[in-house]
């Protein structure tokens, strides 16, 4: 059948073994012999699957403690005790976002560029498992919240001319690592917006207005949940923002927001 978020299609698997199994493991084993695993960032050969080389690696700028409580903000020092009182940077101290915390794997920057880009818009999909890997890494204390993960949802139009979304593919590959539910149907985008890309902060904010809801059947299952929010970029938080408030006001206890990258301004 076709995967309504995808839009790729899905064979349905019994509840037996895989008889296929065996000859699956020998071909891929024999692919990885005569096409050798590279590097996602520059392609260079790699041991294994998955794995960035070390030039590579040392390049990336991996995101933790310290950092703003709410928005994940990086420190450069940490303000305040390590699981004490929240500590927030000035934009979150202004003013809350609708989240509760948000968090990513590293730093978007010229270094990481063209590997987000390339999964976004090159079909690297096999990247995802990698990157859910980081995200699990980056966000283990929202994973361990989570009752259902829920990627930012593309227009039915651009889903259609990109063949897939990134943000559902490393939603459902951190659900099959985490085992919390993968629940793509829970918010729709009805309304099309222009490309964020070259807009200012508040052309973002004002771009996305009104265009995700949660399907009224839906609403049900919604109820109460904590919401983990997945979206391969943060950059002003415009667009995972007013996806939060769609799903907090259609019933959701709380929504906290996973990235792969996140710009970092200073």
């Amino acid at each position: 059948m076709d995967d309504p978020e995808t839009g790729r299609h899905r064979a349905l698997s019994g509840s037996g073994a895989e008889p296929g199994k065996p000859f699956a493991q020998v071909a891929t084993r024999a692919l990885e012999w005569l096409l050798p695993p590279t590097c996602p960032g520059c392609r260079a050969q790699v041991s294994a699957p998955g794995g960035l080389c070390p030039d590579c690696w040392e390049r990336i700028t991996f995101l933790g403690n310290p950092q703003c409580s709410t928005c994940g903000f990086p420190f450069t020092f940490q303000v305040g005790p390590l699981g004490g009182e929240e500590t927030l940077c000035g934009d979150c101290a202004r003013e809350h976002p609708p989240w509760k915390r948000a968090r990513a794997a590293f730093s978007y920057d010229d270094a990481s560029r063209d590997l987000v880009l390339a999964f976004k818009h090159a079909d690297r999909t096999d990247w995802a498992p990698l990157f859910a890997a980081w995200l699990e890494r980056a966000g283990a204390e929202l994973i361990g919240d989570a009752d259902v993960i829920v990627p930012v949802p593309l227009h039915w139009m651009r889903l259609y001319t990109r063949r897939y979304n990134q943000a559902a593919e490393i939603a459902r590959a951190l659900s099959n690592r985490a085992a919390v539910p993968f629940a793509p149907q829970l918010l729709v985008r009805p309304k099309r917006s222009k490309s964020q890309g070259r807009l200012g902060r508040r052309a973002r904010f004002l771009n996305v207005q009104g265009v995700f809801r949660v399907p009224s059947h839906q609403m049900a299952a919604l109820e109460g949940k904590c919401v983990l929010l997945i979206d391969d970029v943060l950059t002003t938080g415009a667009t995972v923002g007013t996806a939060a408030k769609a799903l907090l006001s259609a019933g959701a206890r709380q929504v906290d927001v996973l990235t792969l990258a996140r710009v970092v301004r200073t």
